[in-house]
C-alpha cells in the first residue's frame, strides 16, 4: 500500500468516525430534549459497568455537559459486586485519566446471589434488585437528581419482546422513569441510539472494555434468542427495528385490550344517536372522489 493510499484511507476513516460521533451526539441530544431528561442544576449519576454502552454514554454526556446551555454535574458510579475475576483497577484508572469524578460502591451482592439462588436457576431477578437497591440508595444519600443508565434502542426493543414472550405483558424500558418509591428519576440517554453505532464508536475510541461474561443466566440466553430474531428481521426487512421502536412511542390504548388503560366497559355511555350525517361522512372517507 502506497503512502498516498494509506493517507486517503485514514482520511476516509476519520470522516466516517466524525459522522458516527455526530449521529450519536444527535441521538442523545434529541432523546434528552424529547423527554426533558436533564435540567439546569441536575447532578447526574452515570452508572458505569465497564461495557461499551456505559462508556459511550459517559463520553457523550461529558461533551454535552461542556457545550450545553444549561449547567449540570456528572459523577460516574460503578457497583463492584465482588464477582470473581472482576478487574477492579480498570475503571478507576480510566476515570482518573479523563478527569471525571467517580465513586466505586463495594458490595458483595455476588455471594448473596450465589447463596440464595439454587444452582442452575436464573440469577437475574435477585441480582438486578440488589444492584438497583445499591445504586438507588447511593443516589438518595448523595443528592443525585438523575440516574443515567446505558440502555440503548435495541435493549428497549428486546425488552419489549422478552416481556411479551415470557411475561405476557406489553412493557419495555421507558427513556425516563420515576422509581417505585418516587425518590429517584432514571434516564436512558442512549434510548435513540443503535447498538451497532455504539459498538463501532466504542471500538474506535478504544475504551477499556470489561467483558460481561460472569453471569450466563437464563434471561441472558432468552435475550440472545430475541436479539437473533430481531437481527434476522432487520436483515430481511431493513428499517423494521426503527418502526418497532416508533410504535412504542405511538400507542393507542383504545385499540388494545387493557381494561386499566381504557374504559371499554362503559362505552355505551359515550354512544350517540345517529343524526343522518354519519353515512355521508363515512362515504367521503371511503370514496373521496364522491365528496361534494
Amino acid at each position: 500500500m502506497t503512502e498516498s493510499t494509506t493517507e486517503h484511507t485514514l482520511v476516509k476513516q476519520q470522516r466516517e468516525f466524525n459522522k458516527l460521533r455526530k449521529r450519536l451526539r444527535r441521538n442523545v441530544g434529541q432523546a434528552i430534549a424529547d423527554y426533558n431528561m436533564i435540567q439546569d442544576g441536575d447532578k447526574v449519576m452515570v452508572c458505569l459497568s465497564g461495557g461499551k454502552d456505559s462508556y459511550t454514554m459517559l463520553d457523550i454526556l461529558i461533551n454535552l455537559r461542556d457545550h450545553a446551555p444549561i449547567k449540570f454535574d456528572l459523577i460516574a458510579v460503578n457497583l463492584d459486586q465482588k464477582q470473581p475475576g472482576f478487574p477492579e483497577h480498570v475503571l478507576p484508572e480510566y476515570l482518573s485519566s479523563i478527569g471525571v469524578p467517580f465513586h466505586i460502591i463495594e458490595k458483595d451482592t455476588y455471594s448473596i446471589v450465589k447463596e440464595v439462588v439454587p444452582e442452575g436457576k436464573t440469577t437475574c431477578g435477585i441480582c438486578s434488585r440488589l444492584r438497583r437497591g445499591s445504586l438507588y440508595g447511593y443516589a438518595r444519600q448523595n443528592g443525585i437528581t438523575k440516574i443515567a443508565l446505558g440502555h440503548h434502542r435495541d435493549d428497549i426493543i428486546e425488552t419489549l419482546f422478552l416481556n411479551m414472550f415470557y411475561g405476557s405483558k406489553i412493557k419495555a424500558m421507558p427513556p425516563k422513569l420515576l422509581s417505585d418509591d418516587k425518590t429517584n428519576i432514571v434516564i436512558r440517554p442512549l434510548a435513540y441510539a443503535q447498538e451497532s453505532d455504539i459498538a463501532r464508536y466504542a471500538e474506535a475510541m478504544k475504551f477499556p472494555i470489561i467483558p460481561c461474561n460472569l453471569c450466563g443466566s437464563q434471561e441472558n440466553l432468552q435475550r440472545q434468542a430475541i436479539k437473533a430474531m430481531l437481527q434476522g428481521w432487520e436483515k430481511q426487512f431493513p428499517g423494521r427495528l426503527e418502526n418497532i421502536f416508533r410504535s412504542i412511542q405511538n400507542i393507542s390504548p383504545s385499540q388494545m385490550g387493557d381494561l386499566d388503560l381504557f374504559n371499554f366497559t362503559d362505552l355505551e355511555q359515550l354512544r350517540q344517536e345517529p343524526t343522518g350525517e354519519e353515512d355521508r361522512f363515512q362515504d367521503d372517507i371511503q370514496q373521496p372522489a364522491l365528496a361534494r
